[in-house]
Formats: structure tokens, C-alpha cells, sequence
């Protein structure tokens, strides 16, 4: 699909709600540009005015609200799903490590990878996101040096989250590390590796959970205010973990502890409260990652809590390795391959989403705002499936949203 247009900056996209608050602008103007929290619970870039017509260009270069590419690695023996992009393999997995399978998200396999990495000493640091210790509702990136230091930050984390605005800081070290980010994060640094000879270089692993859209914080204030609390109340924010799922744990500086299941916060997908740009996202399976780490439940939810199990989608012959280095090393265990079909199945939410987007683009076009460019990521085909009159509700709803979005600017 070709569209007139081009996004022509920052602020355009700002405008456009197409933001997904990734970071990268913070760190290519280090720090003159600062992430920062919206009334809408929105991480943007503030001031955007500050950006300069070359880190306009460098930066809109790789932009998720721009772009989404795909990573193309040859050699080698790679299927490709329409849904799911090329593969080596999918297979289950979880975390090796009893203590860390329990503590993480789903199996904890991102984790385990991590943590291997730099027990190996292939990387010098994991660039990743945190809880703020100072607004644990809130989260930062951070760089863990140590195995340990990476479970203390491990969990999934359903607000804001601006990794990339350490991603320069990380290449300024000069060393070897490993990036664990959203697949639009992966996105962007595969895109600004064209501005930037250090990213391939020394970005060596890119690890991404499969994405189901990021939350505003509104989401999680919404939470800790049916408990009577506010952010500074809060001592622990966790969404995850401690199980599969594991319940959503909300301490207070009072001693107190408040619990939801996984289905207690998420059962309502219209409480989602996603960001605009995730409804829009054309890979949130990963596929500039090495190793994509998704959730298995069957029909997409859980019945219950179970040990922790991820499927893994080894992308790259780098993410093969990786992969077989850790089983070797005890980080990791490999359960049953896996097929597309079951991906399917225990995603079905991505696939609707993927279906509908060719659709979606034409209704932002419609509304005048230039789509995401995603011409490697089988739109049109997929998009085909669509029967004509979902196809029309889907351009429609679209376009209205645009249009609502252009009068509040």
C-alpha cells in the first residue's frame, strides 16, 4: 500500500497522537528534549520546539510514529508466517532458574536471557525498564550490570516506558549490551542504526515481549484510586510475577496490601486506555528481535495460574545462539516446538489487530494523517481477509478518530 505524504517531524507526529513515547528523541538531543509525562498520561517529548531540522531528520528516520521496519537477516533457514514474519523457530520455553521463573512475567525467558548474557560475559549491560524506586506507579530505564541487577528490575510494566532515552548513553559506553524493549523500541534502533555506525556495532542482542499495547498511566492511576490511594501513597506497583500471571500488588506506605488477578485489570479490553499508537501497531510480535517472548494461554487468557511458560520466536541466527548458549548454561529450558496456528490461538487479539490494519491506514489517510509506513510487514494480504463491510467500519471508526484528535490539538 503507497500513500501520499511523508511525516515531516517530530511535532507532526506529537500532533497526530502517534507518539509511543520511546525515548529516542531525549537521548539523540541528549537531553535538551526530555521525556515527560502528559495530563493524558502520555510520555512525549518536551520541548519538541527544541528539536533542531537535523535531529529532525535523524530522528523521524526511525520513528515508530513514522515507520516500522522489518529486520532481514540472511542465511540460514527462515519460514515466514503473514502474522508472525520470518523465523528459525518457536518453541516453549521458561526460565531455568526456579526463583526467576517465579518472580518473572509468564516463564520469565527474557529475564533468563538477560541474566545469562552477562554472566557469560558477552555483554557489559542489559538496557531495559524498571519501577521508579521514587514513584513505583511510574517507570524508568535502567542499565543492569549484574545478573541480580536484572531480576531486581524484572516484571512486565504496563505504563509509560521510555527505554531508548538511555539508548545513547548506552552506545557512549563504548561496550557490548543487550536491549530487552517493546518491538516498536526494537524498531526504532534497527532504523537508527542508519544514523548511527555504533548501534550494530554494539547493540549485539535485541529481546522483545510480544506486545499487547501500552498503557497510559491513567490506567494504573485508575487502579490504585479504587484502592484509596495516589501515587505517593504508593511503596510497590507490580503487574505481574510471583506466578503466572500473578496477581497486580499495590503496597502502601501504610503497611497496607491491595491484589487484583490478571483478568481483574485486563478482562475489559475497552479499559485498556492504549495509546493511540498501539491500536495503529503494525509489529508488536517483534520482528527486528533476535528472540520474541509472548504469552500462552489458549484463546488469550488465562484460567488459572500455572508454573510460568513462553513461547519464543527465534528470529535471527544470533537469537538461535543465544538461545542454546543459555539452555547449556541452565538458564533456559526448552519445552515443545510450537507452530504458527498455536501462536494464533493464544494471540488472537494480534491477529485481529493485524487483519484490521490495512483498513485503519486507509481511514487515517481519509482524516489526512500519513500512516505508518510498514510496507514489509504483509498488511495488504492480511488486510484481505477482512470481509468489506468490517473493512469499512474499520476505515471509518479510524478516519472519525483523526478527526476528533485534530480538532482537540
Amino acid at each position: 500500500m503507497v500513500y501520499s505524504g511523508t511525516t515531516r517531524s517530530i511535532a507532526e507526529v506529537v500532533a497526530n497522537d502517534l507518539c509511543i513515547g520511546c525515548g529516542l528523541c531525549e537521548a539523540v538531543t541528549d537531553g535538551r528534549v526530555t521525556m515527560t509525562m502528559t495530563e493524558a498520561g502520555s510520555l512525549r517529548p518536551s520541548p519538541v520546539a527544541a528539536i533542531t531540522a537535523d535531529e529532525d531528520r535523524v530522528l523521524t528516520a526511525a520513528c515508530p510514529g513514522v515507520l516500522a521496519p522489518v529486520r532481514v537477516e540472511g542465511g540460514g533457514s527462515v519460514d515466514v508466517d503473514p502474522i508472525w514474519g520470518g523465523y528459525r523457530s518457536m518453541v516453549m520455553a521458561w526460565a531455568g532458574e526456579p526463583d526467576v521463573r517465579f518472580q518473572a512475567a509468564t516463564g520469565g525467558v527474557l529475564t533468563a536471557l538477560g541474566r545469562h548474557l552477562l554472566a557469560a560475559g558477552q555483554v557489559a549491560s542489559v538496557l531495559h525498564v524498571g519501577a521508579d524506586p521514587d514513584v513505583p506507579t511510574r517507570s524508568r530505564w535502567v542499565m543492569s550490570r549484574s545478573p541480580d541487577e536484572v531480576l531486581a528490575n524484572t516484571g512486565s510494566r504496563y505504563g509509560p516506558t521510555a527505554p531508548l532515552a538511555g539508548f545513547v548513553a548506552a552506545l557512549d559506553r563504548g561496550e557490548p549490551f543487550a536491549l530487552i524493549a517493546k518491538p516498536c523500541d526494537l524498531g526504532a534502533v534497527h532504523a537508527h542504526a542508519d544514523s548511527d555506525s555504533r548501534v550494530d556495532e554494539l547493540c549485539r542482542f535485541r529481546l522483545a515481549m510480544v506486545c499487547g499495547g501500552q498503557s497510559r498511566l491513567t490506567k494504573t492511576l485508575g487502579v490504585i484510586d479504587g484502592f484509596g490511594l495516589t501515587e505517593t501513597d504508593v511503596t510497590l506497583m507490580r503487574y505481574r510475577g510471583h506466578g503466572n500471571p500473578g496477581p497486580t500488588r499495590v503496597e502502601s506506605r501504610w503497611g497496607a496490601a491491595h491484589e487484583l488477578t490478571y483478568l481483574d485489570l485486563w478482562a475489559d479490553e475497552s479499559g485498556w486506555d492504549l495509546e493511540t499508537r498501539c491500536k495503529l501497531c503494525p509489529d508488536a510480535l517483534g520482528e527486528c528481535a533476535d528472540v520474541a517472548a509472548a504469552d500462552t494461554w489458549p484463546g488469550g487468557a488465562p484460567i488459572g495460574e500455572d508454573e510460568g511458560f513462553n513461547a519464543i520466536v527465534v528470529r535471527t541466527g544470533v537469537g538461535g545462539q543465544l538461545v542454546s548458549d543459555a539452555v547449556a548454561a541452565g538458564r533456559l529450558v526448552l519445552g515443545e516446538p510450537v507452530t504458527a496456528e498455536q501462536l494464533n490461538d493464544f494471540q488472537p487479539h494480534q491477529v485481529r489487530k493485524k487483519v484490521a490494519l490495512s483498513a485503519r491506514y486507509r481511514g487515517m489517510a481519509d482524516a489526512g494523517v500519513v500512516p505508518i509506513q510498514a510496507p514489509d510487514l504483509r498488511l495488504d494480504e492480511l488486510g484481505a481477509k477482512l470481509d468489506l463491510e468490517a473493512q469499512d467500519a474499520q476505515r471509518e471508526g479510524t478516519a472519525r478518530r483523526f478527526r476528533v484528535i485534530a480538532e482537540h490539538r
